[in-house]
This record gives C-alpha cells, sequence and structure tokens, in this order.
C-alpha cells in the first residue's frame, strides 16, 4: 500500500537528526559521505593532535622564557640586595664620619668659646694699651726731635771726617806705590836667591839633586790659560819630590802649585812621593789647602825632615 504524505522541512531534519547516526555505523558510504561534507567545520584527528602538539610547545617554550626571565630578574634582585647591603655599609661609615664630624664641631664650639672670653678680655686690656701708646709716642716724638737735632751735628762731623779720610787717602796711596814697587823688586831677587841658597843646602848637605823643570801649558790646564809651568825637582835615591819656594804663600798659589804638581806628572808619567813648600810667610788658608792636599809646608829648609 502507497501512502503519499507531504513532509515538512522540520520533520525531514527530525528523521535525519535520529537516523543518520545509525545509518552511518551500518552504512560506510553515508559515513564517508558525511565526514566528506562536515570536514570543513571541523579539524581531524591528526590535525588535531598536531595543532596540541603546537600549543604543548609553545606552553615548553613560553615556560622556558619565564625560567629565563625569572632567573634574569632573582639575578637583577641578587646584584640589587648586594648593591644595598653595600650602601648600607656606606651608610653606616657616613654615619660614623657624621659622629665624629658632631663631635669636632662640639669641640671647636667649645674652642670658639673660650676664643670669644680671651678676646674679651683683650678688649679690656687693649685701652690700657692704647693710653700707654699714646704715651709713649708722646715720649716718641721728643726723642725724634733730639736725634733730628744730633742726626745734624752727625752729618756736619762726618763731613769733616771725609775730608780728612781723602786727605789721608791720598797720602797713603803715593806711599803704597812706593812701597809695592821696592817690595816686588825685593820679593822676585829673594825668591831667587832663596832658591839657590836652598839647592846648594841640599846638594851639599843631604846629596839631594835638585832639578827646575819648565815646560810650556799649552792648553791651560795650571792658570786656565797657555802659559809657562816652572816647578823645582827633588830627587834623592829613587825618591821624587816636587817643591815649591816662594817669599810668601797665599791659598791660589798653594792651589797652583797642586795644580803644577798633577800637570808634571801627567806629562812626566810619574807620581810624586812628597809635595813640599818651602816659604817664611805662609797664609792661614793656603795651610788649610795644604793640609787638605797633603802638601808639606816648611818655613826653613833646615826644617824639612827626610833628607
Amino acid at each position: 500500500m502507497n501512502i503519499h504524505t507531504e513532509l515538512t522541512q522540520e520533520q525531514i531534519k527530525e528523521i535525519i537528526c535520529s537516523q543518520l547516526p545509525g545509518l552511518m555505523e551500518q552504512d560506510p558510504r553515508i559515513k564517508e559521505f558525511v565526514l566528506r561534507v562536515t570536514r570543513t567545520r571541523y579539524a581531524d584527528r591528526d590535525e588535531t593532535s598536531d595543532r596540541f602538539d603546537r600549543i604543548l610547545q609553545q606552553l615548553r617554550e613560553d615556560r622556558e622564557k619565564q625560567t629565563r626571565e625569572w632567573d634574569a630578574a632573582i639575578k637583577r634582585w641578587e646584584e640589587n640586595d648586594r648593591k644595598w647591603d653595600e650602601a648600607v655599609k656606606r651608610w653606616e661609615e657616613n654615619d660614623r664620619k657624621w659622629d665624629e664630624a658632631v663631635k669636632r664641631w662640639e669641640e671647636n664650639d667649645k674652642k670658639w668659646a673660650d676664643n670669644v672670653k680671651r678676646w674679651e678680655e683683650n678688649d679690656k686690656n687693649w685701652a690700657d694699651n692704647v693710653k700707654r701708646w699714646e704715651e709713649n709716642d708722646r715720649k716718641w716724638d721728643q726723642a725724634v726731635k733730639r736725634w733730628e737735632e744730633n742726626d745734624k751735628k752727625w752729618a756736619e762731623n762726618n763731613r769733616r771726617w771725609h775730608e780728612n779720610q781723602e786727605d789721608i787717602r791720598r797720602l797713603w796711596s803715593r806711599v803704597d806705590v812706593g812701597l809695592g814697587a821696592i817690595g816686588a823688586r825685593w820679593g822676585m831677587r829673594a825668591e831667587g836667591s832663596f832658591r839657590e841658597a836652598l839647592k846648594g843646602i841640599l846638594e851639599k848637605s843631604f846629596g839631594v839633586r835638585v832639578e827646575r823643570y819648565l815646560e810650556k801649558d799649552a792648553e791651560g790646564k795650571v792658570f786656565g790659560r797657555p802659559d809657562q809651568v816652572e816647578i823645582d825637582v827633588l830627587i834623592r835615591d829613587g825618591v821624587l819630590i816636587l817643591c815649591e819656594i816662594k817669599s810668601s804663600m797665599s791659598k791660589s798659589d798653594m792651589y797652583a802649585f797642586v795644580r803644577k804638581v798633577r800637570f808634571y806628572q801627567e806629562k812626566k808619567g810619574k807620581k810624586a812621593q812628597r809635595m813640599l813648600v818651602i816659604s817664611p810667610m805662609v797664609d792661614d788658608k793656603a795651610k788649610a789647602v795644604a793640609d787638605l792636599e797633603g802638601v808639606e809646608v816648611y818655613g826653613y829648609p833646615e826644617d824639612v825632615q827626610g833628607l
């Protein structure tokens, strides 16, 4: 029996929803058809599994990133803690220095108060000192007046004294020139006579050979300029003695003799065993140089020892 009924759209949907699950289980074609039609609406198992793996990977990466950021934050906190500890130490040190500074300020305040007291006492004494200074100023003015009068008298006496000194200077100038000329001639002759007498005494009485060394000092080592170098050479039993004979001996003469000795030794290549100066007049400063340089000083040839 064929029954023709008209079904509404809603009825058709009801029939599909109620019959479709069973048909899909019974007929693979229907299942395949339904899956093909609905595939664009949902993900299959493989796609869902892949998406889940990606989500897990993203979660792992986010967790690792968070861990790294957390470790970095911990390091910053630890560094900040270290800096904070250092800052606390500096604050404690500054507090200690501040306490010391406060103590010094308190001590300075006390010293300042003591100084103020002394200044006040000095101010009290200042008035008395001013009175004494005014009295001294008055006495000083009187003394200045007397000094001015004495200065006038002194200037007059000084003028007369200078006039007398000028007259005496002119007189002594003429006398000195005459004595100088006489002394120079006498000194040169006396040195020559003295040298000849010494040569005769030493050669005849002591068996000493006396020679006069003359050499041109072209480089000016002795006198600072080229000049003739003269020195007396005494030789006995192979002992070399260098000698200077002068009527008088100054400090500069003694230094010149030492330079002559060095000049002779350099030129001859021989070392003098003794250095002698024979002079009746030897300046004290020249004796000091002689002691320093190892020079023997004698006033008379008879006093020379060891010949």
